[in-house]
C-alpha cells in the first residue's frame, strides 16, 4: 500500500496521500457538492451511484496502471478528512512524460494543500518511474483558472505554453512542466 505524506505548515496540517477506497464514498459526494469543483471537473458525481462508479474507475485505473489517483486527507480533531485528489496519468514504461491532475475540496482551498499534495505525488512519480524512463511531468489547466496557475508555480512546475482549446475543454489551456532535473 502506498502512503505518501506532505508535512504540516503553519496554515495546514500534515497531509496523507493514499489510493481511494470504498469508504471514501460519502467524502467524495461531499466534495462534489461544491459548484467550483464541479465547474473544473469533467465527471459529475451527484449521487451515490456516480460516486461508486468514480471509485470503481479509480480502483480499476490504479490496478491497470493507467491512472494513479490519490485521496488526500488531513487528520483533524474529528478524524481523517478528505481535502483533495491528485492523479498521475499516462505513466508507462518507456514513456518519458506523464500528466498530473488534481482538485481541492472547498474547505481546503487557500491553505497550501494542493501545492503540497502535487509536490508529494510529483516526487513520488520521479522516484518510482524514473528508472522506467519518466523525465517530465505535465500539469494542464484552462487559461481562466488562475488558481491552478498558482498551484503549478508553487509546486515547481514552469509555464511552458498556451495550448489551443480541445474537446472536452472549451477554452485554451496552460501547459506547465516539471522535469526530473528540477526535482
Amino acid at each position: 500500500m502506498i502512503d505518501l505524506r506532505a508535512p504540516a505548515t503553519p496554515s495546514a496540517p500534515e497531509l496523507v496521500l493514499r489510493p481511494w477506497r470504498e469508504d471514501d464514498l460519502d467524502a467524495l459526494l461531499e466534495a462534489y457538492r461544491d459548484p467550483v469543483l464541479r465547474r473544473w471537473t469533467r465527471q459529475p458525481v451527484t449521487d451515490p451511484a456516480q460516486a461508486r462508479q468514480w471509485l470503481d474507475r479509480a480502483r480499476q485505473d490504479w490496478d491497470s496502471g493507467r491512472r494513479l489517483s490519490f485521496a488526500v486527507l488531513t487528520d483533524d480533531d474529528d478524524g481523517p478528512r478528505l481535502v483533495a485528489n491528485v492523479a498521475l496519468k499516462k505513466v508507462a514504461p518507456g514513456r518519458p512524460a506523464a500528466e498530473v491532475g488534481y482538485w481541492t475540496a472547498a474547505p481546503a482551498r487557500g491553505r497550501g494543500v494542493a501545492p503540497r499534495a502535487v509536490t508529494a505525488v510529483s516526487r513520488w512519480a520521479f522516484d518510482r518511474f524514473a528508472a522506467d524512463g519518466l523525465r517530465r511531468l505535465e500539469l494542464l489547466h484552462q487559461v481562466d483558472n488562475p488558481a491552478s496557475c498558482r498551484v503549478a508555480e508553487k509546486s515547481g512546475y514552469r509555464f511552458q505554453e498556451v495550448l489551443p482549446a480541445q474537446p472536452p475543454y472549451p477554452r485554451d489551456g496552460h501547459l506547465h512542466v516539471l522535469t526530473l532535473a528540477q526535482v
